[in-house]
């Protein structure tokens, strides 16, 4: 994975699905889109072996799939300590499966179904939705890391106020 800010702006992906002719056509997809390579996964077994090596901007997986559906995968993942973007792409529109999704950490959830290029086009946008406020949220947490590290660590005195004066921080130097 690469670092927020970094210039290589690509987009690693992950994909997995049992159907291995929908693979194929979202990988074909998302890779004539500029920026965007794609691995594809049959099962979710397979998916957490990979993942074990390897690391994904995001990660697209369908929900029903035999051995461990998409939310149990998302659930190990979550339990792993890994917020790479995730979102459920499945043709499963029931109400408690969109809440179990979203319960479980999904970033966003999308029904297949209509015109494949539209769902494709639709899912594009929110992996790159996704990715944005992945590396925006990993920038910020950085940016905080490295002033509260330098406010920890100088020996000079830093406070900070409030507009009627009132101290929000004082450095540990004090």
């Amino acid at each position: 994975m690469r670092s927020p800010g970094s210039a290589d702006q690509s987009i690693s992906l992950l994909y997995v699905d049992d159907e291995p002719a929908l693979l194929e056509i979202g990988k074909a997809f998302l890779e004539r889109s500029a920026g965007i390579r794609v691995d594809t996964e049959e099962t979710a077994i397979d998916a957490l072996r990979l993942l074990e090596t390897q690391s994904y901007d995001a990660i697209v997986s369908d929900y029903q799939m035999p051995e461990m559906d998409g939310i149990a995968f998302l659930r190990v993942l979550r339990g792993r300590g890994d917020s790479t973007p995730f979102i459920i792409f499945t043709g499963k529109g029931l109400e408690d499966v969109v809440i179990e999704a979203f319960e479980a950490g999904a970033d966003f959830y999308i029904q297949k179904g209509g015109d494949p290029k539209s769902q494709f086009a639709e899912l594009e946008r929110k992996v790159r939705r996704a990715v944005d406020l992945h590396r925006a949220e990993s920038a910020i947490r950085e940016s905080e890391e490295k002033y509260r590290l330098i406010a920890e660590n100088t020996a000079d005195t830093i406070w900070i106020a409030d507009l009627n004066l009132k101290i929000q921080y004082i450095s540990p130097s004090v």
